[in-house]
């Protein structure tokens, strides 16, 4: 089941494209992202470099600066302690080139997703001490790792925590929060209530960014040589599914206008195994080619792999390590297509259709697959998903959430359960004993307010417009709106009463379907539809009868009328030009 709602959000669209130079259509459209006044809206489409904050506003960002800066002249041993996603790997990356850059003895190290668990913890703080590592840098990681951090203390290490992920709280019976801190000598970490720094929703590898450029200035370094790590910067901020709104936007766009002629050895090599050697990169392709590809080695192997391929310098290397990771996650793919299908098979013959939280307990699954899984359990059912798996010490799960359904609190709530967790509103990680997990899912269940409303999949449109108002320039004009993404959807249009006057399959599997549509204003238009043909049809029967279905296949009268969204695209396949509307939805 599924609602389409047109977003009908006020303005003057005619006045604010003839203000700014735009189309009306993409003032709506802005407008239905809230940029609202002409400060906003200014920023959203010209913002660059010079309209960031200042690092300097980020909470400890200077005292962590001038320890490191101590910590430099002193000649002590620094250790980064990253992650091993696609974030904590260029976070760690940033920091240790960063950190070389101005003289540090500085090394790094990732947790194995297996042996280790997320983040920091008290077998990385032992191997950094026996090390002789006086000055821990997290990235990425360690907001919530209070007794780890003791533990460093405990042991006479000094403590910087760069971290982007939910402050950790306790709920007291009244309801109120208290929100939790480590004994790390400084933490910087926008959500922080008493931060400065006016934009909260930056990724790891970000305020790892801005910490290098406190450290450059601190260390009389040219701040403008940190601008060398935007692409990483961007990369991540895709990689980890982050808002695409305000500065991240920015730092994405910045990203992509230095990723296509990178000067990094490893990336470059990365982008040519995966044939986009002189394509422009775009933010689809971190977040669904390039960032699964740095994220399959953490996943399947070590994160190790992905950092080296990073700091590679030689070309011929670099080629072979990232030849690596392409095929690991072509393994990945695999392994996570079997598993989702057994996650569905539980589910159907389990009923648990009837829970409004779903939690499958997979035991035989790789556990770095679980996240994945759980988004496509979410994509189905729409409803928040969690996929559990047996690990060497107990169960651990990772789940993704709908907007109406904050993970990180409802987790919280049953903290007791659990032997630890963490995360955002729309996703989490957690363990348990696997004698807790029957109990876990009732709890969940149990607590949950989601109503019968909140798990009707919402289609959100920004505009009902007429597919023959579609033109070149206005196709042109819709990339003023990218990067999109989480936060900054693409634009969303719809029309209706469009009737069929063609439809044929096209393609080596005939799996794509190739329609002209005529529109209700009497216009004739080029569309295509990608999905599950057979359920195209079948959708058109359930509102009219199987002769007009067929009828409509091969090209003759027939009585279908239907509603479609639609996202207008330039066909320039053998240099056609051709305006076309790739259809996503219909009904």
């Amino acid at each position: 089941m599924e609602k389409w709602i047109e977003t009908r959000k006020g303005g003057n669209f005619i006045e604010i494209g003839k203000r700014f130079g735009i189309d009306p259509v993409i003032a709506r459209v802005m407008r239905n992202r809230d940029i609202c006044t002409d400060e906003e809206i200014r920023f959203y489409l010209y913002g660059g470099r010079a309209d960031l904050p200042n690092p300097h506003l980020l909470m400890d960002g200077d005292k962590a600066a001038e320890l490191l800066a101590q910590a430099i002249v002193g000649k002590q041993k620094i250790r980064v302690i990253g992650d091993y996603d696609v974030d904590g790997v260029n976070a760690t990356y940033i920091l240790l080139k960063g950190l070389k850059r101005v003289g540090a003895s500085v090394d790094a190290a990732i947790p194995d997703r297996m042996k280790d668990g997320y983040g920091i913890n008290e077998n990385l703080i032992k191997q950094a001490h026996e090390a002789g590592t006086n000055l821990i840098v997290t990235c990425d990681n360690g907001i919530a790792a209070l007794d780890a951090i003791a533990y460093a203390k405990e042991l006479g290490m000094q403590v910087i925590v760069t971290d982007h992920h939910d402050i950790p709280f306790r709920e007291h019976s009244n309801g109120e929060r208290e929100y939790l801190s480590s004994q790390a000598d400084a933490i910087i970490n926008p959500k922080q209530q008493e931060c400065a720094y006016p934009y909260k929703c930056l990724c790891g590898a970000a305020v790892a960014w801005k910490l290098v450029q406190l450290l450059y200035e601190r260390m009389d370094v040219p701040v403008e040589e940190a601008d060398s790590f935007l692409e990483n910067v961007g990369f991540a901020t895709v990689g980890d599914v982050m808002d695409l709104t305000g500065e991240n936007r920015i730092l994405v766009k910045l990203a992509l206008e230095r990723l296509s002629h990178t000067k990094n050895p490893g990336m470059k090599a990365l982008i040519a195994q995966n044939d986009l050697l002189d394509k422009r990169i775009s933010a689809y392709h971190i977040g669904f080619v390039l960032g699964p590809c740095i994220n399959a080695s953490g996943r399947l192997d070590t994160a190790v792999r992905s950092l080296a391929l990073l700091l590679e310098e030689n070309p011929a290397k670099a080629a072979s390590l990232a030849a690596d990771l392409v095929q690991l996650n072509e393994s990945r793919k695999d392994m996570t297509i079997q598993q989702t299908e057994l996650a569905m098979q539980m589910i159907e013959e389990q009923h648990m259709q009837q829970d409004r939280v779903l939690v499958v307990f997979l035991p035989e699954c790789h556990e770095s697959l679980a996240g994945i899984i759980a988004g496509r359990i979410r994509e189905a059912y729409h409803r928040p998903a969690i996929v559990l798996t047996r690990g060497e010490d107990g169960v651990k799960g990772s789940g993704r959430s709908i907007e109406e359904y904050s993970m990180f609190e409802e987790l919280t709530g049953v903290s007791e359960l659990l032997t630890k967790f963490g995360g955002h509103p729309m996703a989490a990680g957690m363990s348990l004993e696997e004698e807790n997990v029957l109990t876990f899912r009732q709890r969940l269940n149990e607590r949950t307010t989601l109503t019968d409303e909140d798990l009707v999949e919402k289609v959100h449109i920004d505009v009902v417009m007429p597919m023959s108002y579609v033109t070149e320039n206005l196709i042109y004009a819709l990339e003023l709106l990218e990067p999109c993404g989480k936060g900054n959807t693409k634009p969303v249009f719809a029309d209706r009463d469009l009737s069929i006057i063609s439809a044929r399959c096209v393609g080596k599997k005939q799996n794509v379907l190739k329609l002209q549509l005529l529109t209700m204003d009497g216009h004739r238009v080029s569309a295509v539809y990608y999905g599950d043909i057979d359920r195209f049809w079948q959708t058109l029967e359930e509102k009219f009868s199987p002769e007009d279905v067929e009828a409509a296949k091969q090209g003759r009268p027939n009585r279908i009328h239907f509603s479609a969204i639609y996202e207008p695209k330039i066909n320039d396949y053998y240099q056609t030009n051709e305006l076309e509307m790739v259809i996503r939805r219909i009904r």
